[in-house]
């Protein structure tokens, strides 16, 4: 799996990025990479994938599929969540913590240094304390990046809006009332912003939940935004600390199993493609729902790093029936987790 992710980091930016797993068979584990249709990357030469390679490259969403009744598991890689917010008052400081609960890389650009030592406080990852202007210019953005703009004043507010427009984006949500908003998008229109990009954009705000506190308001922003996420039938692909803990075998030494869920029925506590990354002495790196159903996985892919056992299998984990309720596993649905090992 290590060829894997250095296939990954040498894709193109902006490249539509698919991982697809075997899983049943003589083929089961049997992983690759394809690249805006491309297979460029695979860890069994001319297999299952260099036989199937022009029915795999018409996959666009995540998700398990039928090769010649040959059950393959779809990984559509997105990038990681982040959140970019331009503003740091009363309403900013309530989303960064939720965003930061979440799992979001979150960066703050604000230009007092008070209110930016606030958001330090609150748990952003990155904090800009400069004009907005000077800070978004270091501000990248990608199909995975949700820019909130939530600044002190119109003027500035258009100052990001301005410059945001031009980036690649997942999401531009404007605090301010209807006449706030009217006024600075007519300004940007006269100055050259295309319209269609400021006609898309999230305003007033927030899902219309009747917020009225900061938390409030946080709260509909932030719902606004899973909405939006949620809408994108790819993954959230392998996080940094799952990437790190296998790539530096000094500091993570032995045998690591890889757990991601590739289908569920009913509800379950995560979606498709959230993985966890299971360590030799039992830590995990990543979280594919918690309690006993976690638990359960956490056995097999611990038995899996002290046996024989084969490099990858598919358990399925139930969560209904009176067992499930006696142990609190309320959620009422299955789900099929993937262990694949990790030397």
């Amino acid at each position: 799996m290590y060829g894997l992710f250095d296939a990954i980091e040498n894709c193109e930016s902006g490249s539509a990025n698919l991982v697809v797993t075997v899983l049943e068979g003589e083929h089961l584990g049997e992983k690759a990479l394809f690249s805006d249709g491309k297979l460029v990357w695979q860890n069994h030469e001319h297999g299952f994938f260099s036989e199937n390679r022009e029915k795999v490259s018409s996959f666009t969403e995540s998700g398990v599929v039928e090769i010649d009744g040959i059950r393959v598991f779809c990984d559509t890689l997105g990038q990681e969540k982040r959140i970019v917010i331009c503003g740091g008052g009363h309403v900013s400081i309530p989303v960064i913590k939720i965003g930061v609960m979440m799992g979001y890389d979150v960066t703050v650009l604000e230009d007092r240094p008070k209110f930016a030592d606030n958001a330090r406080g609150a748990g952003a990852a990155h904090v800009i304390c400069e004009p907005f202007e000077d800070g978004l210019d270091k501000v990248e953005g990608s199909t995975d990046t949700y820019f909130v703009i939530l600044t002190r004043g119109h003027r500035y507010d258009q100052v990001c809006l301005e410059k945001i427009a031009k980036k690649e984006h997942a999401y531009i949500g404007m605090i301010g009332s209807r006449r706030r908003v009217a006024l600075v998008k007519q300004n940007l229109i006269e100055n050259g912003s295309d319209k269609e990009v400021l006609d898309a954009v999230y305003t007033p705000i927030g899902l219309d939940i009747g917020a009225e506190t900061p938390a409030e308001i946080a709260v509909a922003i932030m719902a606004e935004i899973i909405e939006v996420k949620n809408k994108k039938k790819s993954t959230c692909g392998y996080s940094r600390e799952i990437i790190r803990a296998i790539m530096d075998p000094d500091k993570y030494p032995g045998k690591k199993v890889m757990a991601t869920i590739v289908s569920r029925k009913g509800s379950a506590p995560q979606g498709i493609g959230v993985k966890m990354l299971v360590l030799s002495d039992g830590r995990c790196i990543g979280t594919i729902g918690g309690g006993c159903m976690e638990a359960a996985v956490l056995r097999k892919a611990l038995f899996m790093i002290r046996t024989d056992e084969p490099e990858a299998r598919l358990c399925n984990v139930d969560l209904t029936g009176e067992a499930a309720e006696y142990e609190g596993m309320v959620c009422g649905g299955t789900v099929d987790v993937l262990l694949e090992k990790i030397r």
